[in-house]
């Protein structure tokens, strides 16, 4: 009886899907015909012109691999962990997590932002990554553009945009070179971002301890601290937000940020702190933010 994965279906998904599979074989010894890449149509696939925030946000990708997973016709589902909402639902944990690639962004359609045309349209689907061209370019415009790579991508080849930002991590598992990375100085990435989580049924100790085997806990506790700001902000799909976790012997370096819809303002921090006492200071920090923002920006978040 093979071990069964539950994935999206687009090209990235699978690729993710597949690297994971290849990870448990690794682990456990299995031959090609014990793991099962099982594909799931969500909601999030099928409708692609309107922005996410407005049909659902996060849960649009996940609540067929959740129902999957409770039904029990998965064993586990994978998923790009900065699609994955905050809150899990009820029965479902996150157990694993792939050791995290590029947390970078890649620009097509220019060489970096300064290089960007005077009033360039950038397709883009997420509110940060609009919230902070807008920040560093007022002049820029934005519109909504979603899909698969390979769809975005050919919305900048055919001039439907002049430029968009995709994650470097997913070109680079899809083997794609275009674009250029943007440095962190110059955008700081989405929670969680290049990092890929396997969530599993709690309570299901065969397949959590299978999923442990391929766990990289740097990855997971970098990662987890990352989702604890956005908690602790109370960030949705509408909250233009970002943070990144750095972990050096027992130290972690964070730094978050957020922002208005328009880039009119960004709030930002930093901390240097011990990893024991990381998710503390990280949700301390999203509070202090919170506090000093104007009452537009408080707006965009819903803290507990």
């Amino acid at each position: 009886m093979s071990f069964k994965l539950g994935t999206r279906g687009s090209p990235l998904a699978l690729a993710q899907a597949n690297m994971t599979a290849a990870a448990l074989r690794a682990a456990h010894g299995w031959g090609e015909d014990e793991t099962e890449i099982v594909i799931l149509n969500t909601q999030g696939d099928r409708v692609l012109d309107r922005p996410l925030a407005e049909l659902g946000g996060k849960a649009l990708w996940t609540k067929e691999l959740d129902a999957a997973l409770l039904e029990g016709r998965v064993d586990c589902a994978v998923h790009s962990m900065k699609d994955v909402e905050t809150q899990l639902r009820e029965g479902i944990e996150l157990v694993a997590m792939l050791p995290r690639a590029d947390v970078r962004e890649r620009l097509l359609g220019a060489v970096s932002v300064a290089d960007l045309p005077v009033g360039a349209v950038i397709g883009t689907s997420s509110p940060r990554r609009a919230a902070q061209l807008k920040a560093l370019r007022p002049d820029l415009r934005t519109e909504v553009l979603r899909g698969n790579v390979a769809r975005r991508m050919a919305q900048v080849e055919s001039g439907a945009v002049d430029a968009t930002l995709l994650a470097a991590a997913g070109l680079d598992r899809l083997g794609e070179t275009a674009g250029h990375l943007v440095p962190l100085d110059v955008m700081l990435p989405a929670s969680a971002q290049g990092a890929v989580g396997i969530t599993a049924r709690e309570g299901d100790t065969r397949v959590t301890s299978l999923l442990a085997a391929i766990d990289h806990a740097e990855t997971h506790e970098a990662v987890l601290l990352e989702r604890a700001f956005l908690a602790a902000l109370g960030g949705t799909c509408h909250s233009p937000v970002a943070a990144l976790a750095r972990l050096t012997g027992d130290m972690v370096h964070f730094r978050g940020e957020i922002l208005a819809m328009d880039g009119s303002e960004r709030l930002a921090g930093e901390l240097h702190v011990a990893r024991a006492h990381a998710a503390g200071e990280v949700a301390a920090l999203a509070m202090r933010l919170l506090g000093e923002a104007s009452p537009a920006v408080r707006d965009l978040f819903e803290p507990g």
